[in-house]
Order: C-alpha cells, then sequence, then structure tokens
C-alpha cells in the first residue's frame, strides 16, 4: 500500500471519457455547414467502414444499440410470448428490448468470475417456445461462443449478440461481430468508440438487413438520401409499421474517424487495466474479474471490481473527487420485471451477490498516468 495521501483538491475524474480528435471537430463543423445533417452520405460511407471492420459483414447503423436490439429481434420474427434467454446482469434495455418486441425474457445465472453467462445452464432454459439467445460480453469480454452457438444450432435457435460493450473484442482469434448470426453495437459516448449516441446491427441476414433498414425509418421502402438527393424520388411506399431510429451524419462523421482509433484505444484501455490488475491485486477487500480459459481479446469497455459496502465505497471516492460507475443492478428485481415475470431475489444468486458489490473504475485511453496514480491511491486509502 501506498502512503501518499490523495488529493481531494485535484478536478473530478470521471469514470469514462470520449476521445475525440480535432479533425472531428472539423469533420462535424463541415457537415453542419453542408445542408445535409440526417441520414446521407457520412452515414452510408460510415457503415461501409464498419463493413470493412467486420471482415466485410454487412453494418446497418441505426440511432442506438437499444433500437438496434430491439429491430433485430423484429427482423427474426419475434413473436407474442416467444421466450429470449438473456442474462440478470446487464443494463436494463437488453431486457427491454425483448419485452417491447413481443417475447419473454428467461433469464439464467452467470459466471461469478468472468461476470458472462453461465453456459452450463444455457440448455435447461430452453423449452419449445424459446426462439433466441441474447448473450452479453459483459464489460468487453465475450462470452463462451463455441457452447453458445453449438447448442443454438441444436435447438435451431437465432443468437442475437448484445455487444454494446465489446466492439474490438475477440473470441478466438476472430472479432466479435465478424462472424456468427446477428450482433448489435453501441456508439454511446463511454462506450469504446462513440458517434455521440447510436449503434450498429451486424449480419449476413439478407431478410433481416432489409427489415431493419425498413424499420429504422418508418417502414419506408428505401433511404431518405435515395429520395431526396439529386438522383433520387421523393415517391415511396411503406411496407411496415417502422421506427424513427436511423443515424444522422453528424453522429457518422464522429464514427468515421473514431473507428480508425478503436483498436489502438483498446490497446490503451489494456495496458491500464494490467496496471490496475498488478497494483490491486494484493488488496483483500476488492475482487477483479477472471480471465476464462477460451482464447480471447477483451475489450475493456469497463473495468468492474467488486467492493464491500459498493454505495459507501462511491461516495468516499466522489469525496476524493473521483467518480465511480455502477455497472449494473440486476435487472430482474426492478419493479416491472418482480411484478411482469415474478423474479424474486434469490432467483440468481450469483448475478445477485455480484450486482450488489459491483462498480467500475475510471478508465479512457487519454487517461493519464499521474489520475490513474490517484484512483489507485484512492481505492487504497477508502478500502483499508
Amino acid at each position: 500500500m501506498t502512503n501518499k495521501k490523495t488529493d481531494e483538491n485535484a478536478p473530478f475524474l470521471t469514470f469514462a471519457k470520449p476521445c475525440l480528435s480535432e479533425e472531428t471537430y472539423r469533420d462535424v463543423e463541415a457537415v453542419l455547414r453542408s445542408g445535409w445533417l440526417t441520414t446521407g452520405p457520412k452515414v452510408a460511407q460510415f457503415e461501409k467502414d464498419l463493413s470493412a471492420y467486420f471482415g466485410g459483414r454487412q453494418a446497418r447503423a441505426i440511432s442506438s444499440a437499444t433500437a438496434g436490439l430491439q429491430l433485430a429481434l423484429l427482423a427474426i420474427g419475434l413473436r407474442e410470448g416467444d421466450e429470449v434467454i438473456t442474462t440478470p446482469l446487464t443494463f436494463v434495455a437488453t431486457l427491454n428490448t425483448i419485452v417491447q418486441a413481443g417475447g419473454k425474457p428467461v433469464l439464467i445465472d452467470i459466471d461469478p468470475n468472468t461476470r458472462n453467462m453461465d453456459m452450463s445452464l444455457l440448455e435447461a432454459a430452453i423449452t419449445p417456445r424459446t426462439r433466441a439467445i441474447v448473450p452479453v460480453h459483459f464489460a468487453g469480454l465475450p462470452v463462451d461462443l463455441d457452447t453458445l452457438y453449438a447448442t443454438a444450432k441444436k435447438h435451431n435457435l437465432r443468437v442475437i449478440e448484445d455487444c454494446a460493450h465489446a466492439i474490438g473484442a475477440e473470441y478466438n482469434g476472430q472479432k466479435i461481430g465478424g462472424f456468427g448470426d446477428i450482433q448489435v453495437m453501441s456508439f454511446h459516448p463511454n462506450k469504446n468508440m462513440t458517434t455521440g449516441e447510436g449503434g450498429a446491427v451486424i449480419t449476413d441476414d439478407k431478410d433481416v438487413l432489409q427489415k431493419i433498414e425498413r424499420l429504422r425509418f418508418h417502414g419506408i421502402d428505401r433511404e431518405a438520401f435515395n429520395r431526396f438527393s439529386k438522383s433520387g424520388s421523393q415517391h415511396y411506399d411503406v411496407v411496415t409499421p417502422g421506427f424513427k431510429y436511423n443515424m444522422m451524419d453528424i453522429q457518422a462523421a464522429i464514427g468515421l474517424r473514431q473507428l480508425p482509433m478503436l483498436d489502438g484505444f483498446i490497446d490503451s484501455r489494456t495496458q491500464l487495466v494490467k496496471q490496475y490488475r498488478e497494483r490491486l491485486a494484493s488488496l483483500e477487500k476488492i475482487f477483479l474479474p477472471a480471465d476464462p480459459a477460451y482464447a480471447h481479446k477483451h475489450a475493456w469497455h469497463l473495468l468492474t471490481v467488486l467492493v464491500p459496502e459498493r454505495d459507501t465505497f462511491i461516495e468516499k471516492m466522489k469525496e476524493k473527487n473521483i467518480g465511480i460507475g455502477m455497472h449494473y443492478v440486476c435487472a430482474h428485481l426492478f419493479t416491472f420485471y418482480r411484478e411482469t415475470y415474478g423474479f424474486k431475489q434469490g432467483d440468481f444468486p450469483h448475478a445477485e451477490n455480484v450486482g450488489a458489490r459491483i462498480c467500475s473504475l475510471p478508465l479512457f485511453p487519454t487517461m493519464t498516468q499521474s489520475e490513474l496514480d490517484r484512483v489507485v491511491d484512492a481505492v487504497q486509502e477508502v478500502l483499508v
């Protein structure tokens, strides 16, 4: 332990911070001056660049990962009452989108070491009404996809990977999003890359792609860019009642600069996590996440730790001007899910134990050595 007293007069350190280049500011200004702010040429280019990043698989940009999950579930033809298996340890959007698409969330407990879904419990959760599995790559750690896809294939189930934390991660040498069924990415400001708000759906399923293209913009059979550009026609048809989930060119301009920097961002995050792990390993009151046995590259969207008296820990860290995230309270314990589906305390003991103690330490690519030192010193002082 260090004997250094943390400086409580230092500027407040947020747990996450986007990394934007000067070129990004210029590109956004150029879009604003162009007169084409909404879905247009920048979004089209961003989708092409995303597709290239994922080895040629098709990408469709949307307004958020939440929208992407909902559209993906609708695109596979989810019907009222169909069951969708997922995890209780996730942001509630994962469950909300299942409900909004007409499905019923079915949950399985987590592996307390990795905080991902416990795949040994997956088979027993499948019933004749199961239609899909929505795994969450928690904090950027890929789930055991070999077991998951083998089980999904055995039971003829669709897989929609919630990759909100995991863009840039790898499983057995392949990029998450570079293979599999359907993946949904998030570009929220605290994610590994950002478009302000935004997300993308990645898949090679042509039917799913077509449905997402229509559902994301009012069910219209062609994109706005194809209607209002010089070569387009303003005549259109509505083939399904859709939503307003399109991405803007303003957002895509940010994403076009972020994507080439993504792998470098993750390298920086990985080096910071390495320091955190080495320097906090001997602290008895903190529990760090473990690595799985299979080959993987962690995206390190979050560095989550377990601490005793989590709320007190967060408040004491705030007193030292250090922001701590809380990711996540178990979703099944929220009022709606308790009252609607009968979930209760004790249903998923590993997830509940983690959910009561988990929090996220500051982590972002431009984090300085002195900032990391501040956090480590403060954690050691608070958890003595």
